[in-house]
């Protein structure tokens, strides 16, 4: 029997899971392709080359055939392909790594100067802000727990989500990341929090809202919903790492905490870290974690180091400390993050996808309902940037007073911010923040320990 493309896609997916576990992040598909895909020996690397070769060429420019390229991509490396770590980022994600110069985190580390005022270096001031808002162990099931619901609450004024739509919350240990959002297909999610790295009570909010409402969790099930059962799309039932779905997924899911609670959503939120007995000053500790968003393009620069410049690992590991400002033990964690198989092109993502994604809505809710409930590409969210002036900035830009998603205003008493900042003085230079458009004639066509 003669399978769709869409059929053939999802077996190539699977297959190609038989090589890396957590290669396939979700399936919730038909049963029988898994049955049979895992029944059989694994297909060779070069094998499953040729067969996403062939079907780029029986399929038109769309969604679909960008995933095949970051699928082809991925599948050639295991094939044995040479290829530079830019150029693989490139291929799977659609937006290619660039050195960010350390400027950049000159001038946000000057920022947290002033917000961080105190004796020592910054690096110590930076963790003693974190420490003094941590929230105990034992503490943390139960404020992750009441967090999902109020943000559940907010982002139905959002999205309608489905009915039956839910969450099952586990504390886990020894992962390489902070958190994550396990789709288990039938509108439901595992979400486990790793434990073994304290969390400071802004920190633990914003990876809450990241993997559940309206992160990962909102958009997978709204997805399920709108696009598998409501259109018949089969394709949307397998969630593949490293293709350029997992940037879309994760700007989303940055740019959620942002929305939620730097609006109206921010309170009730932070009523709850009240509970666990902490003190958390939420406009203070939002202004922190937007001064220090720039630091985030270190963790890229530490994976061009570590994969394409051959920096060793305790090189690696002293960059992070010192522009990163993470702790030994979170740049060691960040270290095994970009070593994983599964991972160590991922990094782009989160800071990659929160700037695209935040240009691409602009303050609009409309448009953060549809990176939720529709196929949006990357091309789409680079096109959004290209045409950014600093005449009319983003909305959701690092220098705007925020009261909510859909009511983000410019501030007056605020300058435009540097090239370091994100958005230089005339256009957005994707190269100076880290990452630029694709070069090639097929990329193009695809367009802190992180959670994931």
């Amino acid at each position: 029997m003669t399978q769709s493309v869409a059929e053939r896609y999802l077996r190539l997916g699977l297959q190609l899971g038989r090589h890396v576990e957590g290669i396939v992040d979700a399936y919730f598909g038909p049963p029988e392709p898994a049955a049979a895909v895992e029944a059989a020996p694994p297909v060779k690397p070069r094998t499953l080359v040729a067969a996403a070769e062939a079907l780029l060429d029986e399929l038109e420019d769309g969604w679909l055939h960008d995933q095949v390229v970051g699928l082809r991509t991925y599948t050639g490396v295991l094939a044995g392909e040479s290829a530079s770590y830019a150029d693989e980022v490139e291929g799977c994600y659609g937006v290619r790594p660039t050195y960010t110069e350390e400027a950049l985190f000159t001038a946000a580390h000057e920022r947290l100067e002033e917000l961080l005022p105190g004796d020592g270096p910054l690096a110590q001031r930076y963790e003693r802000w974190q420490n003094s808002i941590l929230v105990p162990t034992e503490q943390v099931e139960r404020t992750v727990a009441a967090a999902i619901e109020e943000a559940r609450t907010w982002t139905r004024g959002l999205v309608e989500l489905p009915a039956g739509e839910g969450v099952v919350l586990e504390i886990v240990r020894d992962k390489p990341w902070l958190a994550s959002c396990d789709y288990l297909g039938d509108l439901r999610s595992r979400i486990a929090v790793n434990v073994d790295l304290s969390m400071s009570a802004i920190e633990l909010l914003r990876l809450t809202i990241h993997e559940t409402y309206p992160g990962h969790h909102a958009e997978r099930s709204s997805k399920e919903h709108l696009l598998v059962r409501g259109r018949g799309l089969l394709e949307e039932t397998l969630v593949l790492v490293p293709t350029p779905q997992s940037l879309v997924s994760e700007g989303i899911a940055k740019l959620a905490p942002e929305a939620l609670l730097g609006g109206d959503g921010g309170a009730a939120l932070a009523a709850v870290t009240h509970d666990a007995g902490i003190e958390l000053d939420l406009a203070h500790a939002l202004a922190v974690e937007r001064a220090g968003e720039p630091c985030r393009w270190a963790e890229v620069n530490a994976a061009l180091m570590l994969h394409d410049a051959g920096a060793s690992k305790a090189e690696v590991h002293a960059y992070l400390e010192r522009w990163g400002l993470m702790t030994p033990k979170l740049a060691a964690q960040m270290i095994r993050f970009l070593t994983e198989p599964t991972s160590q092109t991922y990094v782009i993502t989160y800071p990659a996808g929160r700037e695209l994604c935040r240009s691409y809505v602009a303050g609009d809710p409309e448009r953060f309902h549809r990176l939720l409930t529709e196929q949006v590409r990357v091309r789409d969210l680079l096109g959004a940037v290209a045409s950014l002036d600093i005449s009319t900035p983003p909305r959701c830009s690092p220098w705007c007073r925020s009261s909510g998603l859909g009511s983000q205003v410019l501030d007056p008493s605020a300058t435009a911010p540097e090239v370091g900042a994100g958005v230089p003085r005339s256009k957005w230079n994707l190269r100076a923040i880290g990452m630029s458009l694709p070069t090639s004639g097929t990329c193009s066509t695809v367009g802190t320990v992180q959670a994931h």
